[in-house]
C-alpha cells in the first residue's frame, strides 16, 4: 500500500519508527515531514498529506502530533479526507469498518494501547463495511459539494 506520512516536531520520533515499520511491512512511504524535533507548525504537514489521500496519489495518510487533535482538525478540511484520531486498536478498527477513514492521526502523549505499531496494522488491513455506512458517507460528501 502507498502511505504518506507527515508529523510535526512532537511526533517525529514515533513518526521515523513508523516509517521504518511500514517500509519493512512492504508498504511504500512517503515521508512528506517533519525533519526533527525543531518546533514546527502541524498544518504545514497535515495539509500536504490529506492533499495526496484526497488526489489518490496515496491510499492512506498518517500524521502525528503531540495529542493528535490540530492533524486531524487540519486533515479534515481536506475535501474527501475522513481523518480519525485513533488511541486504541479498536478505534482503529471502528474508524475503517464503519468511516473509512483514510487519515490516521496519532497522538504521542494519549495513545491507549502500548503496541502502537499492532494498531497501525489494523487500521491498514481492515476493510470497509459499506452497506449503511456507505449511506452515511454519501451525505457527507453531499455536504462537502454543496459547501
Amino acid at each position: 500500500m502507498k502511505i504518506a506520512i507527515g508529523s510535526d516536531h512532537r511526533g517525529f520520533p514515533l513518526k521515523e519508527h513508523l516509517v521504518a515499520v511500514l517500509a519493512r511491512g512492504g508498504h511504500e512511504v512517503i515521508d512528506l515531514g517533519c525533519t526533527g524535533t525543531v518546533s514546527v507548525d502541524y498544518p504545514d504537514y497535515a495539509f500536504p498529506v490529506a492533499e495526496k489521500v484526497a488526489q489518490g496519489e496515496v491510499e492512506r495518510g498518517i500524521l502525528i502530533c503531540a495529542s493528535g487533535i490540530g492533524m486531524s482538525i487540519a486533515a479534515n478540511k481536506v475535501k474527501g479526507v475522513r481523518a480519525a484520531l485513533c488511541r486504541t486498536v479498536d478505534d482503529a478498527r471502528m474508524t475503517r469498518l464503519h468511516n473509512d477513514s483514510n487519515v490516521l492521526t496519532l497522538s504521542v502523549e494519549s495513545l491507549q494501547d502500548s503496541d502502537i505499531d499492532r494498531l497501525v496494522e489494523v487500521w491498514l488491513e481492515t476493510p470497509f463495511e459499506g452497506n449503511r455506512h456507505q449511506r452515511r458517507l454519501d451525505q457527507i460528501a453531499r455536504y462537502e459539494d454543496s459547501h
